[in-house]
Order: structure tokens, then sequence, then C-alpha cells
């Protein structure tokens, strides 16, 4: 099946009060350093979340795809490799949407993991190759929502349009039955390479010599250990971020301006660092943990 034959996404609106997320089920699944062996001028790697990076200021964006598209050119064919947990789904129904509409051939090359958001972009490809031990991850939205409870109700409402989209698309591109599929998506489906040839989500397999594990940077490995270690603490991954953020600006903050007065201008206020209900005392014996059985 060509991309020509795929539905394209709806265009919605963003609603201030839902926050598209991941769960740390998922992302404890994913091997961040699984990558494609070689790379050519004609490939769009998609090796991180789907959606604007808090912590390096990068990510998989739908304007980065398209300034990458735009390099290539639009009569190019293309080769997209992923591995990525997912991650918006505004962005990713983007970027399904840009590589849907490419006049060139696209590939999708499935290394590692296409899960949540990162698997509706592997279906815009016109051919899909998975690795043999690569994975299609399906499932609903997973959000999160403030508000009373008409705003609650609203807000699963308006998942549910998501939902839909995304069923559409998978059931487009497998001819799997409607109710199949969102049986599937219900229960939150790992799909081995075998199982996404059998079912249509890929079209054969990847080259075993295309697929290369790499060395994790330092920094990257001690951040996402962090996190796994938070996580284990039961401590809101939006609470996590809120503090990797804090981390990162309070370590901007500490490169002092070449000034007579910088001194006096550049202040760290440990205290505006809070958690509630005993969280900070958690991640303290979690870390002293950490370091006793290292």
């Amino acid at each position: 099946m060509t991309k020509r034959n795929m539905p394209m996404a709806p265009k919605a609106l963003n609603k201030p009060n839902v926050r598209f997320d991941l769960p740390d089920s998922v992302l404890n699944k994913w091997q961040a350093n699984i990558k494609a062996s070689s790379e050519t001028d004609n490939t769009i790697s998609i090796y991180e979340e789907i959606g604007y990076d808090w912590w390096t200021d990068g990510g998989v964006t739908a304007q980065r795809i398209a300034s990458a598209l735009r390099f290539i050119g639009d009569d190019q064919d293309v080769i997209v490799n992923i591995n990525s947990p997912g991650g918006d789904v505004f962005e990713g129904l983007a970027i399904y949407n840009l590589l849907r509409a490419h006049k060139g051939k696209v590939t999708v090359r499935v290394l590692g993991v296409a899960a949540s958001a990162a698997s509706v972009i592997a279906m815009a490809g016109d051919e899909i190759q998975i690795a043999r031990a690569g994975f299609v991850m399906i499932h609903n939205c997973w959000s999160y929502a403030v508000g009373n409870q008409h705003d609650m109700r609203e807000a699963a409402d308006y998942l549910a349009v998501f939902d839909e989209s995304a069923n559409d698309i998978y059931r487009t591109r497998t001819n799997l039955d409607e109710k199949e599929i969102a049986k599937m998506m219900d229960v939150e489906s790992w799909l081995s390479g075998s199982q996404a040839i059998e079912k249509g989500f890929a079209d054969d397999y990847l080259p075993a010599d295309q697929v290369e594990q790499s060395e994790e940077q330092p920094a990257q490995a001690a951040i996402r250990k962090l996190d796994q270690i938070l996580a284990k603490q039961n401590i809101p991954r939006q609470e996590r971020r809120k503090l990797f953020q804090a981390i990162k600006a309070d370590t901007q903050n500490a490169v002092v301006p070449s000034t007579p007065n910088a001194a006096q201008k550049t202040t760290h206020d440990a205290g505006s660092i809070s958690f509630a209900d005993g969280s900070a005392s958690r991640i303290s014996n979690s870390l002293k943990g950490i370091f006793n059985n290292d």
C-alpha cells in the first residue's frame, strides 16, 4: 500500500487544559541507543520523543521534519529511521501528514520502537520495514488534564477524537476491523517484528546489519536514570519535568556574566523547588540507594 491511499489526519485545536504525555511503562521499554548503522543525505532520523524536548531544546517536531524534507527535495525519495517512544499527538499527526504528502517515496524503518505517536508516523510510509527485534506499540492517547468534572468529560471527548483518527490510520494500513484495532488500543498492544508484519503494521523485515547500538551520552544516560528513579517513587512525570527544568535553569544561571556586579545579580533559590507529600525526602532516599548499590 502506498501512502497515497492513507487518510489525512485531521487538524485539531489544542486545548490548554489537556497535555499529551507518555506513561512511564513505555519510556522504560525504550532503548534510546538503538540507531541506524549508517545514514545517507536523504535520511530523516526520529530517535527522540515526539514534540519539543524541554531539556535539550531539541526533539522531533513537525517544523524540523518540514525543514528536513525541504532540504532533501520535494520529489526525492526519503528514508525515515524510527526509534521513538512517541510523545505529543499533535506533532505526531502533523509529521504523519507531512510524510504522507511528500511526493517522493517514503521508506520507514523501525529500528527499535515505534510507539504511540511514533507508530502513527510510521504508517505514512510507502514501505514499512521493521527490525526482527523491533516493536510497534499502539494505545489510546495518554494525557494530563486539569479542571472540574465538566472539563474532565470534555477532555475525554477531546481525546476520543484522536483515538478515532489513529484507529482510522491503523485500519487503513492493516485492513483490520475497527473493533479489533480499538481493542488493541485499549490494552496498549506491543507488536513484535513478526506480529507487526503479520497484522499489516509493517511490510517486511529490516536487514540486521542496518541496526546498531551506540553508547548513550553520559549526561543523557544520567538524566534518564534519574527520571526512572523518580518515577519509581510515584512522582508524576509533570512534576519530574518541573524539577529538570529548574535544574537546567539553575545550571544556565550558574554561568556568571563578566560584568562588575554579576555576583550580586546571580542568585540561586533552592527553596523555589518544592514537592508535596514528602516527595523531596523520597528523592533523597532514592538517590542514596543508587549510590549505595553502585
